[in-house]
């Protein structure tokens, strides 16, 4: 193999690049997104190129740094007139979205970068979650990155694992994918699928 190719084969290493790779396989050209966690706006312009130039975005955070680089990354882009961003917790998505969307993209945990004490909360995010699938479009997916490991985390893995396994089997798939060769707190994607 060339290195050009090599150099366009993810390296999967925990689930935000794992979450990536699945996400291009549902969002397209004129489709609306959620990004229920901004943090450096990574996932933000993600979900804008592949919403492309007739799609929208949404992004959330409640740290006021997170909406500004969110802002300066999509902005470098060009992409500015594609995004919403709210100074908010996703817990008031269902306030702001104008949905249907195909894609809610969570990344829970803290600010890479930034205090590790302003956190996720588990009861704010099985708020977020649920009002997600009245969001979600058919065959539209939520994609949430878990990070048990930090302080909060457990808690808040219980309640997203718990959400995910009390759906309904007829009206949503939902998948737990991780590394197995990792310790057994380590960081892991939630995949959430409704079928119709």
């Amino acid at each position: 193999m060339t290195s050009q190719l090599l150099s366009d084969i993810p390296l999967l290493r925990g689930p935000v690049p794992l979450s990536h790779l699945i996400i291009r396989s549902f969002l397209f050209e004129g489709d609306k997104a959620v990004d229920a966690t901004c943090g450096n706006g990574h996932d933000t312009l993600l979900l804008t190129e592949l919403a492309g130039s007739t799609g929208h975005v949404w992004g959330f955070d409640i740290q006021e740094e997170a909406i500004a680089e969110t802002g300066r990354r999509v902005s470098d882009a060009g992409l500015t007139g594609r995004v919403t961003l709210i100074h908010a917790g996703h817990e008031e998505m269902e306030q702001h979205v104008n949905g249907p969307v195909k894609a809610v993209l969570f990344n829970l945990g803290y600010l890479p970068g930034s205090d590790h004490q302003v956190i996720t909360r588990p009861e704010t995010t099985g708020i977020a979650l649920d009002q997600s699938l009245k969001l979600l479009a058919p065959s539209g997916i939520v994609m949430v990155s878990v990070y048990p490991g930090h302080g909060g985390g457990a808690c808040e893995r219980r309640i997203v694992d718990g959400w995910a396994a009390r759906l309904e089997p007829q009206e949503y798939h939902s998948w737990r994918m991780g590394q197995v060769n990792v310790m057994s707190d380590a960081p892991y994607c939630i995949l959430v699928q409704k079928t119709a």
